[in-house]
């Protein structure tokens, strides 16, 4: 394996992936040089030698190392979806975290390349692989709640993104961090060091999402436990911004993108702590969010098969209740991940419709089908964004 993006989310990725016993870890790849150096060290450390090789461009990694089988892709959001599209042209099976892509567009170009270069691909909606949340998916799939009508899933409170920039300041030297590189596909902006070390691009439209920042997570976890079959459409419902947002499937499902006023970790009606998402349904809803001991349920009944639900789950599916050991076990079986293309696409589709909702400030249909709005030239312009070259797929 080798990595690309390996500060922040990603370190903690890698520090994972580098003790499974079956994973080699060969090369680490990041614009910014402190953060190759901390992760060459901490891969050096963990196999005891110092043959880690570093890069600081994902393209001459990916042309250089035929050696490597699967990639960790924890860029900042703007390199997501060219990254993974580059990785698995270059015959890589890719772990990329989320959210996938910053566009319908580039979300389908990442599940097309990995359909015409037969490239096992996991987003990093980690929660799918997760015991408690895979129980209240599981009550849901299954029936044992009655016909799901409505599901809520967190988005959390943003501020909004901006679409200014920050002040020119004077660029690093390339070796310490190479600034176009680092814009990669975006829009040429001055550089700023507070968007290379201090986060400040996940507050700019340029490089992030809102909707999708969080329901890359919880609208993928809400459509697990709902049968997607026949699902033709989605109506977005504008509630003003920064709102809680109702969408209604064509199936008749009610799926609520609730945002949480003030601190995310504050309780709401639906759940305690983040990234949560619910079930009701005629027989009792179930629930599960971060720093659950267990999920929440409208019944302690509810919760007596808990064991059994898991066990069910695991001997249907034959998927371990591990995200990263899942990626693992398909890379070597090559089937989909839990967190396959057509999951990421999906849930990403209805994410970034609702982003461009609230940019519009008015009621939107989408043909799920064909991730297009219905009647809404203007809407459509927005399923895409200009990649700047030379970063095009």
């Amino acid at each position: 394996m080798g990595g690309i993006g390996l500060g922040g989310r990603g370190s903690y990725d890698l520090s994972v992936m580098v003790s499974l016993p079956e994973v080699q870890w060969v090369a680490v790849c990041d614009v910014l040089r402190a953060r190759r150096e901390a992760a060459k060290a901490m891969v050096d450390g963990k196999l005891g030698n110092k043959d880690c090789a570093m890069y600081g461009d994902l393209r001459q990694f990916l042309a250089e190392r035929t050696d490597v089988d699967a990639v960790l892709i924890a860029t900042g959001d703007r390199w997501h979806a060219l990254a993974s599209i580059l990785a698995m042209q270059a015959g890589k099976d890719v772990f990329c975290e989320k959210p996938a892509c910053l566009t319908m567009a580039q979300g389908q170009m990442v599940a097309e390349t990995a359909r015409r270069f037969a490239r096992v691909y996991q987003t990093g909606a980690q929660r799918l692989s997760e015991p408690h949340h895979v129980f209240a998916i599981e009550m849901a799939r299954t029936g044992r709640l009655g016909p799901i009508h409505t599901v809520y899933a967190d988005i959390r409170w943003r501020d909004g993104l901006r679409h200014d920039w920050l002040p020119a300041e004077p660029e690093p030297p390339k070796e310490e961090l190479d600034w176009d590189v680092w814009l990669g596909p975006s829009p040429w902006r001055p550089y700023n060091k507070a968007y290379a070390n201090g986060g400040g691009w996940y507050h700019y439209y340029d490089f992030a999402t809102d909707v999708a920042m969080w329901g890359a997570h919880t609208v993928a976890q809400g459509l697990a436990g709902l049968d997607m079959n026949g699902v033709t459409s989605i109506e977005f419902e504008y509630a003003g911004p920064d709102a809680t947002m109702v969408t209604r499937l064509s199936n008749g499902v009610k799926l609520v993108l609730y945002r949480v006023a003030g601190s995310v970790w504050e309780p709401c009606q639906y759940w305690h702590g983040a990234c949560g998402e619910r079930f009701d349904g005629p027989e009792g809803w179930a629930a599960a969010a971060d720093g659950y001991s267990e999920p929440d349920v409208s019944s302690p009944v509810l919760l007596r098969e808990y064991r059994k639900v898991l066990a069910d789950y695991t001997a249907r599916t034959q998927r371990p209740l591990n995200h990263i050991r899942d990626f693992i076990d398909c890379v070597r079986s090559r089937r989909p991940p839990v967190a396959n293309p057509e999951v990421m696409v999906r849930s990403m589709v209805i994410c970034l419709a609702a982003d461009i909702c609230e940019q519009l400030k008015r009621n939107l249909t989408l043909d799920l089908t064909r991730a297009e709005f219905v009647g809404d030239a203007e809407a459509n312009r927005l399923r895409f964004r200009t990649m700047r070259a030379p970063f095009v797929a």
